[in-house]
This record gives C-alpha cells, structure tokens and sequence, in this order.
C-alpha cells in the first residue's frame, strides 16, 4: 500500500526531532552553567582577585565552546534566546574583566558570538561598571581618576550603543538595554559629580581653617 511509504518518512522526522530535543536540553543546560561561571567571574574582579577571575574566564570560555558544539547541527538552536543570553552574559565578564584591568577589548569574532550578542553584553558590562564606581566612591571619601575613567568607558559605551536604531528582532532588544544604561550613566554621572562638589567644599574648608589658624 502507499500508505506505507509514510512510515520511513515520520520515523526518519521523529528521529530528527529527537536529536533536536535532546541537544536542546543539552544547551539549556550547558547555558545555566554557562550563566552561572560568568557571575562568578564578575564576583571575582569585584573582588580584585585576577587569578580566579582568569580562571573563570578560561572556564567559561570551555563551557561556550561545548555548547556552540551542542547547537552547531541546529542553526535555530544556536540563534535561540537561551544560547543567546548565555553569549551575552559571557560578553560582559570579558569586556568587564578587560576594562577593569585597562587591557584590549576582545572582539566579536575572538569571543566567537553574534554583533547582537556582543552589543547586549557590552551594555550590561557598562552598567557594571556602576558597581565599581560605587565601591570607588565608598573605599574613599577623596574624588577618583579610576572612577572617571570607569564613567568614560560608560560614557563612550553609550555614545556608540545608541547608533543602533535597527528593530529589536535584529539586535535582540538592544534599544531597552540602552535605555536602562541611560539612567545608570545619568545616576552614576550624578553621584561622581556631587562627590566632587563634597571634595572640593571640604578642601576650601580645610584651606580656610589653615589660614585662621595662622592668623591666630
């Protein structure tokens, strides 16, 4: 019968989507565990401890390579949005780690992901740098070169993330992430400025109660 000619063809598609499912899960997986090592690089470079940092680095940089090998027989795995995340998350801890230290950035095409992929993840590495800032500005009451620079790098890091006017569905929502770094560039920019008016108050303060104890 000619109906039989259907069987081969739906066990050779169940076959297929098994092999789907199964390196879907996979990927799921591997970009939890992916998520999860750059976090922990982030927490080791607030911390100033570079060995460790570096060793995430090259940890996660393993766990990405595992799982473009997970998804490379599946193009709509590789581009869906848990993969995607995942890239990104591991964008920020490179650019984060890279700044923080003053070295070159890491290109696209070293870290192997997407423009999309690289963009999002330059963003949130950007608001990190907040954090730092802060950390700057609590470890000493005197106004920070370091902290000026880390709002430079916002502040260029920006400057080009909004050049990207293109739809959402090409650069992965790329306009809400450069909103939300708008307000932490506009908070951050604030709180350095109010630093330094504080600074310079109690300088002139200083200064003057120099000169009244001279006089006295």
């Amino acid at each position: 019968m000619q109906q039989e000619a259907l069987t081969p063809i739906a066990e050779a598609i169940r076959a297929e989507m098994e092999a789907k499912n199964a390196a879907r899960d996979q990927a799921l997986a591997q970009s939890r565990e992916l998520i999860r090592l750059c976090s922990e690089c982030i927490r080791a470079v607030h911390r100033s401890d570079w060995h460790a940092a570096e060793h995430k680095l090259r940890e996660l940089d393993a766990a990405a390579a595992a799982m473009r090998a997970t998804t490379a027989p599946h193009p709509d795995l590789i581009h869906a949005g848990y993969t995607q995340d995942a890239h990104k998350e591991r964008v920020e801890a490179h650019l984060t780690y890279a700044i923080i230290r003053g070295l070159p950035l890491p290109t696209p095409q070293a870290l192997e992901v997407t423009g999309a992929a690289y963009l999002n993840g330059m963003s949130e590495a950007a608001t990190e740098l907040r954090r730092f800032i802060l950390d700057l500005m609590r470890r000493s009451s005197r106004h920070s070169d370091e902290a000026e620079r880390l709002l430079a790098w916002m502040d260029a890091i920006y400057d080009h993330l909004v050049t990207f006017d293109f739809p959402d569905a090409l650069t992965g929502g790329l306009r809400r992430q450069t909103d939300v770094l708008r307000g932490v560039l506009e908070r951050t920019r604030g709180d350095l400025t109010t630093s330094l008016r504080q600074q310079e108050l109690q300088d002139a303060l200083e200064e003057l109660e120099g000169k009244l104890s001279k006089l006295l």
